[in-house]
């Protein structure tokens, strides 16, 4: 009977437990599709997403990445909250490729107050169905730049002017606003702060609102027209507002995606391992320098990147570390540093004076890398002049105990340096004397008692 009854109490159990998982399953389910419902049919919903960096690669994913789950989800309207220096040019247009072809209108929000939408950040406002500022903010200063930071020469100037300006007419001329503000945002790199442009005629931008609830109720009931010419009416009564954040990588890429930081991970990795390199057993050092190698190079790969400039960084180092374990009287240093300077001026291939890295700080970099190199050529010389503590050498100048008498120019037995060995002396000395170490020969030692005239000699010339 036992055996009959245990597999009736264990396909009840599973029963029961199969039920269960079914019911919440079942629940949860009807949740989802009741919140689906409600939503959908009483409440509109709002995706808000904040930028809140340069534009470029990270940045543009997490945007184009936005749009097109919204047109999945039913999203009545994106907010992408702008708040940037600039950034780079194509990273912009495949935000504003994005914003075009979005099945959701778009509004682009530079906020909060304080904030500015500058360079390519002046181009993905205009862009957007719905551009709106928040008091105290300014847009423009579109105009192109060349890769130091400074103004570029005629010829290209005129070219790089010249297609940014056209693609700003586009845009502005398709939104219907202000064309001549647009060009001479990027032509004469004019700003605007909120009053001017929305009372240019045309506007530039489409309203001011304090925050995102106030932006909310002015659009709402309004009539929004996109890229292609239909137009839509904004219902905003009582909008359910979700806020989407950047997955971990793209928080991680925005983060380190500056090239200032990307220097800093190379210059640190690469000093990292060669401290490893050159103490092994050290691990922290080398651990710390991998993992910010890796971190500067997964930067890289979304950063414009003078390759030729990287090599010229690489080498700088390279000699600098060679400062450290050779002598060149400072000649290497030198060389380093002309290198890095060269490399770290031409490291970044964009015209956006955003991603420069600026005198200030390739000098402070310098400052930084000659006071660890010089640190630790200090530590070498110091290393160098240092008593030999172990091996043959270290056995000069070592006491000692006779245990066998020595008989002068004949040998015998001392103990020093936690062993036992044959002594010679040119003087008798007795069982029990203490010995100073003066020569070693093979595995005989020279000796000299410890009073010796000659230790004494050598005592007062170490002490001077």
């Amino acid at each position: 009977m036992v055996v009959g009854v245990l597999p009736m109490r264990s396909l009840f159990c599973w029963l029961m437990i199969s039920w269960t998982v079914a019911g919440v399953v079942l629940c949860l389910s009807l949740d989802a599709i009741g919140a689906q419902g409600e939503r959908s049919t009483s409440r509109p919903l709002v995706h808000v997403a904040q930028v809140d960096s340069l534009i470029h690669p990270a940045s543009a994913e997490f945007i184009v990445q936005t749009l097109g789950a919204a047109g999945d989800d039913g999203v009545d309207l994106v907010v992408l909250m702008l708040r940037t220096p600039g950034g780079l040019v194509d990273s912009t247009r495949d935000i504003n490729t994005a914003i075009i072809e979005s099945h959701v209108p778009v509004a682009v929000f530079v906020g909060p107050s304080g904030a500015r939408a500058a360079s390519a950040g002046f181009l993905i406002t205009i862009a957007a169905d719905i551009a709106a500022m928040a008091p105290g903010t300014h847009i423009g200063a579109a105009h192109p730049v060349a890769g130091n930071g400074q103004s570029m020469d005629a010829t290209m100037a005129e070219k790089a002017t010249s297609d940014i300006a056209a693609y700003a007419r586009s845009l502005a001329g398709q939104r219907g606003r202000n064309v001549e503000l647009a060009e001479k945002a990027v032509i004469d790199s004019e700003s605007f702060t909120e009053v001017e442009a929305l009372n240019a005629v045309p506007p530039l931008i489409d309203l001011v609102a304090s925050d995102i609830n106030q932006l909310l109720e002015t659009l709402n009931q309004r009539t929004v027209t996109r890229w292609d010419g239909t137009t839509e009416i904004l219902n905003m009564d009582g909008a359910l507002v979700e806020h989407i954040d950047m997955n971990w990588r793209q928080r991680l890429l925005s983060a380190i995606a500056h090239p200032q930081i990307a220097v800093l991970l190379f210059s640190l990795g690469t000093l990292g391992l060669t401290i490893e390199l050159w103490s092994p057993g050290a691990i922290l050092p080398g651990i710390v320098g991998g993992l910010s190698l890796l971190l500067a190079f997964f930067a890289f790969q979304i950063l414009p990147v003078n390759y030729v400039g990287l090599l010229l960084v690489l080498f700088g180092l390279l000699l600098l570390v060679f400062e450290i374990i050779t002598t060149s009287f400072g000649a290497l240093a030198l060389g380093g540093a002309i290198s890095m300077v060269l490399g770290l001026v031409m490291l970044i291939d964009s015209p956006a004076p955003e991603l420069q890295l600026g005198w200030a700080f390739i000098l402070a970099i310098l400052g930084a890398l000659a006071t660890v190199v010089m640190l630790l050529t200090r530590l070498g010389l110091r290393a160098q002049f240092r008593s030999a503590v172990t091996g043959s050498a270290g056995m000069l100048g070592e006491f000692g105990e006779v245990i066998d008498a020595i008989a002068p120019g004949g040998s015998g037995r001392v103990t020093t340096h936690g062993e036992i060995w044959l002594a010679t002396a040119r003087q008798p000395i007795s069982v029990g004397e203490r010995v100073r170490v003066v020569k070693i020969d093979g595995m005989t030692l020279t000796v000299l008692p410890e009073a010796s005239p000659g230790h004494a000699e050598k005592e007062s010339s170490h002490d001077t």
